[in-house]
């Protein structure tokens, strides 16, 4: 008796199982092409609102390449989306990320022209203190427009902190180590920029093979 009572559980967990399986699979198929393109769309609102329409002509979010590099702040593949004027190279905005955020990795995008002016950054995802350390998102704060036309070089490097380090970058009252990580990490994405611009352009398509 016992027995067929296991058995019949079995049956009935197994069956649930293979619904619920079936329900997730056949939600995703419906989904997943809307959620492609949502994701192209916030995309291509990132890069408008970083890079200035009129220092390029071609189509980013369609044109970028692949960056392993430790200087930007982790193993994982960054990547470059290329700015071109007719053909020619205009910029990129480069994906980095801070690792020593107050509640671990902050995901960073910073837009450069070919001669390292910064045009914009934005914080793409965080998991910071609410109230405090999100004031990095532009959506709480205009203080990620401090990096705008701003440079990185050997003459200004002891300016690239914040204020309470000898910077030029406000801290946040009650938070200092996130601003402090996003400044480190965008000062890195700037010099890693600097050294290898020409070279980004050189590498092959990564978008537009992905198509």
């Amino acid at each position: 008796m016992m027995k067929l009572a296991i058995e019949k559980n079995a049956r009935i967990l197994a069956i649930f199982a293979i619904v619920c399986t079936a329900i997730v699979g056949i939600t995703f198929e419906f989904t997943k092409n809307r959620i492609k393109k949502q994701e192209q769309a916030q995309l291509l609102s990132t890069l408008k609102s970083i890079v200035p329409a009129t220092i390029h002509n071609n189509d980013m979010s369609e044109h970028c390449v692949g960056i392993t590099d430790e200087q930007l702040g982790s193993n994982t593949p960054q990547i470059a989306y290329l700015a071109t004027l007719n053909g020619q190279a205009a910029g990129a905005a480069i994906t980095s990320v801070a690792p020593d955020g107050y509640n671990g990795n902050i995901f960073i995008i910073s837009a450069f022209t070919v001669d390292g002016t910064i045009t914009g950054v934005r914080v793409l995802k965080h998991k910071e203190t609410p109230g405090l350390g999100d004031k990095v998102e532009l959506r709480k704060s205009d203080w990620v427009k401090s990096f705008d036309s701003k440079t990185f070089d050997d003459m200004n490097e002891s300016r690239w902190a914040v204020k309470k380090d000898g910077g030029q970058f406000d801290q946040f009252t009650g938070a200092t180590i996130t601003p402090r990580a996003v400044v480190k990490a965008v000062r890195q994405a700037a010099l890693f920029f600097n050294k290898n611009m020409s070279s980004l352009f050189e590498q092959p398509n990564m978008c537009e093979t992905n198509q």
